[in-house]
């Protein structure tokens, strides 16, 4: 059973972790960036780098202490070739390459969208493909058809703002510091959701694609507008995350109805969201769907995602091993083994 080493450096967090074939998860670690960039506003990509090269070393020695697997014990080591932003990538890519040409054995540069639609069969073996997957993140918000471990269909996505991004802007705008989208929708469960009137992009339009732009800004124009009370903040943020959570189901639902598949898997940092969650699964059972989400510590960026990846696709055959770094800021999901 193989032992894989797993690391996540594509964005603004570090992580590791590591996975046995024989004994599942056996550890895994995040560091985040979010007080390095929170006086910024956002994920300033230098820093990002930087901190990545800082605390790498750390946190892969710490999911060894923890697991109690020496580097020895590896028989592959996974990274994040992409998508994501390119000197965050470099700096994993790099690390994991070294390494493994160090120790022998074979580096898998691994797809950081797979990564999240395969993340919640870590824990629910009877997830068969092929099956619908919805990814919401702070970079990402697209509908995935999965027939086959490596073989995806990219159904639709939005055209503009990812869904966390649209949740952190309009947060932004609100006044809370970043990112402020967990905040926001903290302070939606108090709100009243109709106190506002958004607008749901492409609610109405052919297709599947979705858009969050134009929301973003009626929640500037209502806000800008307003008394700015912390009563109106909670109405807003209520009334903001109505117009996404109704705008994902909808398209969602078009594409349960045209789309041969029973099970939908939820993945990315939005999937850990409590309203959207609880409309999914309404969404799920009136389409007849299974729908499975991952652990909510599995919803964002992480190791583990990588590492069970990298293990799938290595006893599968169907990893792509090199002895050369790898780096894909942009890599469309259908093209993960290309």
């Amino acid at each position: 059973m193989a032992i894989v080493l797993g690391i996540e450096t594509s964005c603004d967090e570090t992580a590791a972790a590591i996975y046995c074939g024989e004994n599942g998860l056996l550890s895994h670690t995040i560091h985040s960036q979010i007080p390095l960039h929170k006086i910024y506003g956002g994920v300033v990509p230098e820093l990002a780098s930087r901190d990545h090269v800082n605390k790498l070393i750390e946190v892969v020695a710490e999911v060894c202490e923890e697991s109690g697997i020496g580097l020895s014990d590896l028989d592959a080591i996974a990274y994040t070739a992409g998508p994501g932003l390119a000197g965050a990538l470099m700096v994993g890519s790099g690390f994991a390459t070294s390494l493994a040409m160090t120790l022998g054995i074979p580096s898998l540069p691994t797809h950081h969208l797979e990564a999240h639609v395969l993340i919640a069969m870590l824990d629910v073996e009877k997830i068969k493909f092929p099956f619908l997957a919805l990814l919401v993140s702070g970079g990402h918000t697209q509908i995935i058809l999965a027939s086959a471990l490596g073989e995806y269909k990219l159904i639709a996505e939005t055209l503009d703002d990812a869904i966390g991004e649209a949740f952190d802007k309009s947060a932004k705008m609100m006044g809370m510091p970043y990112p402020g989208g967990r905040e926001l929708a903290s302070l939606a469960e108090d709100g009243d959701p109709k106190s506002f009137d958004l607008p749901r992009p492409m609610i109405n339009r052919p297709g599947y694609d979705l858009s969050f732009s134009g929301l973003k800004t009626a929640v500037f124009q209502a806000w800008d507008k307003s008394d700015k009370s912390d009563e109106t903040k909670r109405n807003l943020a209520a009334s903001f995350q109505a117009a996404v959570v109704e705008s994902c189901c909808s398209r969602l639902s078009k594409v349960m109805q045209n789309v041969t598949a029973d099970t939908l898997v939820v993945a990315g940092g939005v999937a850990a969201n409590k309203s959207l969650r609880d409309n999914l699964i309404s969404l799920a059972a009136t389409n007849s769907y299974d729908v499975y989400f991952p652990a909510i510590e599995l919803c964002t960026d992480n190791g583990a995602m990588i590492a069970y990846t990298g293990y799938l696709n290595y006893v599968n055959n169907s990893a792509v091993m090199s002895d050369v770094m790898q780096v894909k800021p942009r890599w469309p999901i259908e093209d993960a083994f290309n």
